[in-house]
């Protein structure tokens, strides 16, 4: 690779687009799985009297002997929680508990492993987790212990001193998983660049021979061709993109390590396309802009046209956001729903049903495991040579 100091700018901006893609990912995710009503808490809790970190209350309605259900095995696999599951010991879960980080307007700041709800059968400091929602008792209804409900979090009640409103700034599995690719990306990385330093007239080996001609790809087939002359302005951010996107898409593939799905959370995606959407249109020349709101054709088509590419402008992004989504989590719900397979033919028609359905549906989820590999790379290729497209098209320059 030649000229290693015109890539000097994406260390720095690396650093910056992992702590907006943090911050922002996490509030978003955070806002997306509380979108619950406090009601569904209702349903769950005991109702002869409210949790309390006294006496902690085990919701045993469902029994031990609860049938198998894969849309709620398969929706509790692909969503976001406060704990990283490994696996199910003597049906008891055991799993690694993340940090709770809580803000109430009552009762401050609270910061606590999330152990400390044991998996949703007891509260903790007025709080409580059900189905991978955290809500706080309503602090305003009757002192009468059964009676007492739970509240979803309330942003703007907290900036507005709202009672009982707060704020869930949890580091769930989804900002963990982000915080591990960025860890995992920041260290092959800066081992490449003390390669590069070290020898830089020798041919690269090791872990450099590997990422140098991936990187060589994103330069000469995505960047090069899809922004024209001035790709070097773009090409730290289509790296840090493309890297990120696979990487994310490679640690939810790992077996046994708690099945990350980063880019399978929309809130996730929507940031990455909020990154495209604002670099093109920041960039947009006066060009660009003349396309958009005064085309070249007839002006009698200017009430038909002006509106549609304005649409575009934002329909981009969105098309961007949901094309990752969907096809991640596609792929994880594929491979889970053959695995309930084994479990569906077991509950019906006996253990050897299920085993005879094991093999089938075993040598289908490794098929698609493996195909995962390959979706996960290009979907990255996708997204990254998506955004050149259109950074190319805001930065094109006019020709007669």
């Amino acid at each position: 690779m030649q000229k290693h100091s015109k890539y000097k700018a994406f260390k720095p901006f690396f650093l910056l687009f992992s702590i907006a893609l943090l911050m922002s990912g996490s509030l978003l995710a955070s806002e997306d799985s509380h979108e619950h009503n406090a009601e569904a808490v209702e349903e769950h809790v005991v109702n002869d009297a409210s949790l309390s970190d006294e006496t902690p209350k085990v919701d045993d309605s469902h029994g031990d002997h609860e049938e198998f259900n894969a849309g709620e095995m398969i929706m509790h696999h692909v969503t976001d929680a406060h704990d990283i599951h490994l696996m199910d010991i003597g049906g008891h879960p055991v799993s690694i508990p993340l940090p709770i980080i809580l803000f109430s307007t009552d009762d401050g700041l609270s910061v606590f492993m999330s152990s400390a709800f044991e998996h949703g059968h007891a509260e903790h400091n007025g709080y409580i987790l059900q189905h991978g929602h955290i809500y706080k008792r309503d602090v305003n209804q009757s002192e009468d212990r059964a009676s007492q409900g739970f509240l979803a979090e309330n942003l703007g009640g907290v900036f507005s001193g709202e009672p009982g409103a707060f704020v869930d700034l949890s580091i769930t599995k989804t900002t963990f998983g982000i915080l591990l690719t960025v860890l995992i990306m920041f260290l092959v990385f800066v081992s490449i660049g003390k390669s590069y330093k070290r020898s830089p007239n020798e041919a690269p080996k090791g872990l450099q021979s590997f990422m140098e001609p991936i990187i060589l790809f994103v330069r000469d087939e995505i960047a090069k061709p899809s922004v024209g002359p001035r790709y070097e302005k773009f090409l730290p951010y289509l790296l840090t993109i493309f890297f990120f996107i696979w990487t994310a898409n490679m640690l939810g593939l790992i077996p046994f390590i708690g099945g990350f799905n980063v880019t399978g959370n929309i809130a996730v995606t929507l940031v990455l396309a909020l990154f495209t959407f604002v670099i093109t249109n920041v960039s947009g020349n006066k060009y660009y802009w003349k396309h958009v709101l005064a085309p070249d054709i007839p002006l009698w088509l200017y009430p038909l046209m002006i509106p549609i590419e304005i649409m575009g402008v934002f329909i981009k992004p969105i098309v961007l956001c949901a094309r990752l989504f969907a096809n991640i989590t596609a792929g994880h719900i594929i491979i889970l729903a053959f695995m309930s397979l084994i479990f569906i033919f077991a509950n019906q028609y006996g253990t050897g049903a299920g085993f005879g359905v094991s093999i089938v549906s075993l040598a289908f989820a490794i098929f698609m495991n493996i195909m995962e590999i390959l979706v996960a790379f290009l979907q990255a290729y996708v997204f990254t040579l998506l955004s050149a497209l259109y950074f190319g098209a805001a930065v094109e320059e006019h020709h007669h």
